[in-house]
This record gives C-alpha cells, sequence and structure tokens, in this order.
C-alpha cells in the first residue's frame, strides 16, 4: 500500500509537470505568431507574393521574418512545423484527467449532492462532453453562421456559458470548471489537429507539385488560430482553479467561469492592438479589472460545503472508515486539523477552509483518507509549520490506519 501510494503521487507528478512544460511551449509559439503576424509591415522591398515582413532582434543576434500569406513561389528546403507541442499537451491534460479524476471518481468528479452518478456514468459524460464540444464548434465554424467571425464568436460564448453552467449540474465544483477548461482545451487542439495542419500540408503538397495553393485553406487556418488566441488565457486559468475553493466551490462558480472567459478577451484584445500597431486601448485593463473584482465579489457568496452533512460512505472511503486505528485517527485529526478544516473555521483570519476540505466528522475524514496519509502522515506539509504541534506518533498512527486498509482482512 505505501510503495503503492508514493508510486501514484509520483506518477502524477511526473504527468502534471509535462503537461506544464508542454503547455509553455504550445502557449508560447501561439502566442509569438500572432504578435509576429499582427506586426508585419509591407516594405517595397519585399519578394513577390510575400505578405509582410518584421526585424527582430534577440539573444546578441538580428533576425529578419517574411510571412507568404499563401506560400512562396517554390517548397523552401527547410520547413519548421509547429504541432507537437499542441498534441502533447492535450494527451498530457487528458492523462492527467484519467489519473486525478476518472481514477479518484469517488472524490473528485463525483459529489452525490449535485448528482448521484456511479464513476463510469460521470466519466461517460465527461468523455462524451469533449467530443460534443469539438463536433458543435467545428460543425457551426464550417456553417454559414461562421462566416463571420465576430458573430462566430459570440456563438462559441454561448456555447461555453451553457457548458460552465451544465458542468455544474454534474460534477463537482472543482471537476466542473476543470472540465470546462478541458473542453476548451480539446477545441483549441483539435483546431490544430483537424484543420490547421491538415489545410497546411494541402498547401504543401501543392507546392510541390507545381500547382497553385488556394487561399481558402491559409483564411480558415488563420480564423482556427485566432480563436485558439483567445481563448488561451481563460483555460489557464480554469486548469489552475482547482487550487482556489474562491473559484470552483462558490454559488456562482459558472458566472465567474463565464466572466473570466470575456476577461481573457479584453487582454487579449489589448495585446492584439498593440502588436498590430493600433494604438493602446486602454479601457480594456478597466473592463478587465471591474470583471475581476465582479468575479472576486460573486466568490463571497455564500459556499457550499457539501461535506458539512454526514453521507453514506462507499467504495476507498468505506474501507479507511472500516481499518484498524480509524477511531484513533479521528480524534487526531479533530484535534489537530478541523480547526482550520471546517465549515466555520475557528483559526483566527480564516473564513473557509483551506482547499475546502473539510474534516469535522468521521465520514468527511475516511473521504479525505489519501490527503490526510500524503500531507499530515507520510509527509509534514499539514498542519502548515506545524502550527497545532502534531506529535511524531500522530503522524505514525496516521500512516498505520492508511496503511491498515491495505491489509486483507484489516477492521476496526
Amino acid at each position: 500500500m505505501y510503495d503503492w501510494v508514493v508510486l501514484w503521487e509520483w506518477v502524477e507528478i511526473a504527468a502534471r509537470w509535462t503537461h506544464v512544460i508542454t503547455a509553455i511551449a504550445w502557449i508560447g509559439s501561439s502566442f509569438y505568431f500572432i504578435a509576429l503576424d499582427l506586426g508585419l509591415r509591407k516594405t517595397p522591398s519585399l519578394p513577390p507574393l510575400a505578405h509582410g515582413e518584421e526585424w527582430q532582434v534577440h539573444g546578441g543576434g538580428f533576425y529578419h521574418i517574411q510571412k507568404y500569406l499563401v506560400a512562396p513561389e517554390m517548397m523552401p528546403e527547410h520547413l519548421t512545423w509547429f504541432k507537437w507541442e499542441s498534441y502533447a499537451t492535450w494527451l498530457t491534460g487528458f492523462s492527467m484527467l484519467i489519473l486525478v479524476y476518472y481514477l479518484g471518481a469517488d472524490l473528485y468528479l463525483v459529489d452525490p449532492q449535485v448528482a448521484d452518478l456511479l464513476p463510469w456514468q460521470a466519466i461517460l459524460i465527461s468523455l462524451g462532453s469533449l467530443a460534443f464540444g469539438w463536433l458543435a464548434y467545428d460543425r457551426i465554424c464550417k456553417s454559414r453562421f461562421g462566416d463571420d467571425n465576430t458573430r462566430l464568436m459570440i456563438g462559441l460564448y454561448i456555447i461555453l456559458v451553457g457548458m460552465a453552467w451544465g458542468y455544474t449540474q454534474v460534477f463537482t465544483g472543482r471537476a466542473a470548471l476543470l472540465h470546462l477548461g478541458a473542453f476548451t482545451a480539446t477545441i483549441m487542439s483539435a483546431n490544430v489537429f483537424m484543420i490547421i495542419m491538415p489545410n497546411q500540408r494541402i498547401v504543401v503538397a501543392d507546392l510541390q507539385a507545381g500547382r497553385v495553393p488556394d487561399a481558402k485553406y491559409g483564411k480558415i487556418a488563420k480564423q482556427r488560430s485566432t480563436h485558439n488566441n483567445y481563448l488561451t488565457l481563460p483555460v489557464l486559468f480554469l486548469m489552475l482553479s482547482n487550487h482556489y475553493p474562491l473559484v470552483f466551490a462558490t454559488e456562482y462558480n459558472w458566472v465567474i467561469a463565464s466572466l473570466v472567459f470575456l476577461m481573457g478577451v479584453t487582454i487579449r484584445h489589448w495585446f492584439n492592438s498593440k502588436h498590430a500597431r493600433k494604438g493602446n486601448p486602454h479601457w480594456t485593463w478597466g473592463v478587465t479589472a471591474l470583471l475581476f473584482i465582479l468575479i472576486a465579489w460573486l466568490s463571497t457568496a455564500p459556499m457550499r460545503h457539501h461535506g458539512t452533512e454526514e453521507t453514506s460512505l462507499r467504495g476507498p472511503a468505506l474501507t479507511y472508515a472500516s481499518a484498524a486505528g480509524f477511531d484513533q485517527v479521528v480524534t487526531i485529526v479533530q484535534g489537530r486539523c478541523s480547526m482550520c478544516h471546517a465549515a466555520e473555521p475557528a483559526w483566527e483570519g480564516m473564513h473557509w477552509p483551506p482547499k475546502n476540505v473539510v474534516l469535522e466528522t468521521p465520514s468527511q475524514i475516511a473521504q479525505e483518507a489519501r490527503r490526510i496519509y500524503l500531507q499530515a502522515g507520510l509527509t509534514h506539509a499539514m498542519p502548515p509549520a506545524n502550527l497545532s504541534f502534531i506529535e511524531p506518533q500522530e503522524r505514525a498512527a496516521i500512516v498505520d490506519w492508511f496503511e491498515n486498509a491495505g491489509r486483507p482482512g484489516s477492521d476496526t
């Protein structure tokens, strides 16, 4: 049991680290090329078919970059493709979804007081929603409705608001916002895999065959790339939201998520306008600040502490509640942890439980067994700075209890 839990924790760390690295690579290249594209200048010295150029300085050298709106007259000898950053980001993100939310569905995905789903039902809803997102978005983009990019973005926003509300009706608050991020990220990555890259391959094939590429392929790819540009910042916020109960554990979490998408638009509009040399629309920062203040205000609405009532135990939680030493661990946790991890924390200046983890009842303690084991038993991460003076023998009792749960025939 000990070796398995520790190994699993390191698997999650490796997956999360890889996800962050690949996301940085994807977002960095995306933002760079959007800024480059918007900053191109038309000069008399441009080669035939060239759309614009830009000089840049970095790392002690100068770079001269030229863009061809459709394609150059002939295929260049060396061509660098930007695709694996996107693919790797989605694949590692999906692996995190499996490791944390699918394999830990009882704890992180399903809340019986929101929707009394079995884990497999919640997982099917999750997978189906991601597929629906891409299919609906792609179909709308290819319809007449998608001919107007502004109208299309408004339509996409309405879909995202609907999904934000819908996810909160079936999943935990933490999982709902994370899934909204995954829903959006799936659209973004599929844009690269299903539209942008295939269109670029068509253009390359035409060049190699001596044909003049159709400009429509570049236009379509540019549209999808622009959508990705405006969706990136909200996705980052949503992926980080699971660390902050003030975002995911409030009554208006779906409204908060909807406003975050608007903040992403206002922030990117300022940067895009600046890169395109169309002035500095400082009003966007005022709007962004107002949206953020509104979000902070909404987050103080009554929080849904679903864990404050006893719930029937099932799955792993029942196993931990039945393991030898559980009664002693309940006494330890209630004495050392529940002054902060309570529906109404007693610690001065604390108004809600950290990470929305409530540890007041035996049921709640059994539900959080793995966290207690890792944070207060195996490591000394909790309590912070050992402010409640938990003793070494108490930490040892937590470790013994958790590991007892993995031994056949163990009971209280």
